[in-house]
């Protein structure tokens, strides 16, 4: 587990954290609790909000490496923790050899308070991965590897009523990211190439299910669906619109909706993708239109920072043969306004981009 596996955010209200699958979390685990006895951590793998994640040996399990999230001693952290435990659970319950590639939570326990949750360890997050490559993107056969699994994993969640809503690379992690340093002459630098794409999806502290009560805004800004920003209430396929953003990161090696403002964000979609339907617009009760159209005014210095940086999406194409055309043609059906349009992961699945991997 990685700093970014954090837990944030939405969390399953009291009412309904006994109903259908929530109800299934065991009792706390008696396992000692290893994350506290000082010989036994190896690392701080990661900080947030939420608390830490750390690496530590578990003797009781024969010594075996494992990923100890460590929640703060605080009312809403707390909750969350208790909710992502009991998704794991169920996913868990559901897939025990984690087919589906769902982060396999070993045990949990409480102490003093701290929910702490064991985790199998993975390795490095496609963030970090990338972030430690100088933001080199991925080469596109890794991508479409990558891209597979994801639809795989949270078609699985889908299928099982859940959706995650905090979809971002920060939450892929490889399961090894062991890698090989391969000098480029032309570009005059190192760069790293994965010896192994296997992947697993983690934090499932925001998963919500079906029946239960949405949050109004969910995801992390940058992989943000617009029918969330527009509050227009929002099931899995805003799951769908964050694996293109994901999938587009993955190939430039930096995030095209790079903002913290909803009606800047709204404008670069428009620069990208072209305008928003009007039927949503005119759904929302949002203040970012004037007669049906954003209000947006192109030469403010917000309006130059858009221009400058955002162009309509094929313009990000590295070439033109058809592995990348038909990568930003899947993106593209990811990246659908209207939700009831947005291409579902069964459809992605059997998507040209993927055929390679079924020779």
């Amino acid at each position: 587990m990685t700093g970014g596996a954090g837990i944030r955010g939405s969390t399953v209200a009291a009412a309904n954290a006994e109903r259908g699958p929530r109800a299934a979390a065991k009792k706390a685990s008696t396992i000692n609790p290893v994350a506290f006895q000082k010989d036994e951590i190896v690392a701080t793998l990661g900080e947030g909000a939420f608390g830490k994640v750390v690496e530590c040996i578990d003797h009781d399990m024969r010594g075996m490496h494992v990923a100890v999230k460590i929640v703060k001693n605080v009312g809403r952290y707390r909750e969350a923790a208790r909710s992502e435990i009991q998704v794991l659970e169920h996913l868990n319950n559901m897939d025990p050899s984690s087919n589906f590639r769902c982060v396999q939570m070993l045990e949990w326990f409480d102490h003093h308070g701290h929910v702490c949750i064991v985790f199998e360890l993975l390795g490095l997050s496609t963030y970090d991965f990338i972030k430690e490559n100088s933001f080199l993107p991925f080469h596109i056969n890794d991508i479409r590897n990558m891209a597979y699994q994801i639809c795989q994993s949270i078609n699985f969640l889908h299928h099982n009523k859940l959706t995650h809503t905090d979809l971002k690379p920060e939450n892929i992690l490889f399961v090894e990211s062991d890698y090989i340093v391969k000098y480029n002459a032309k570009m005059k630098r190192d760069e790293r190439t994965l010896k192994n794409t296997d992947i697993k999806v983690v934090d499932f502290g925001s998963a919500t299910f079906d029946d239960e009560h949405h949050s109004t805004l969910v995801s992390t800004r940058h992989y943000r669906a617009p029918e969330v920003i527009l509050a227009l209430g929002w099931s899995q396929p805003c799951d769908v619109w964050s694996i293109g953003c994901i999938l587009i990161e993955y190939y430039l090696g930096f995030t095209v909706f790079q903002t913290h403002d909803s009606k800047e964000h709204l404008a670069m979609m428009e620069r990208i993708l072209g305008p928003l339907p009007t039927h949503m617009i005119k759904k929302s009760r949002k203040h970012y239109f004037h007669h049906d159209q954003l209000d947006w005014d192109e030469h403010s210095s917000a309006g130059r920072y858009v221009r400058r940086r955002c162009k309509p999406l094929k313009e990000f194409m590295h070439c033109q043969d058809t592995d990348h055309q038909s990568l930003f043609d899947l993106v593209r059906r990811m990246l659908e306004y209207d939700p009831a349009k947005r291409i579902t992961l069964d459809e992605a699945l059997q998507h040209p981009f993927f055929e390679p991997l079924n020779k």
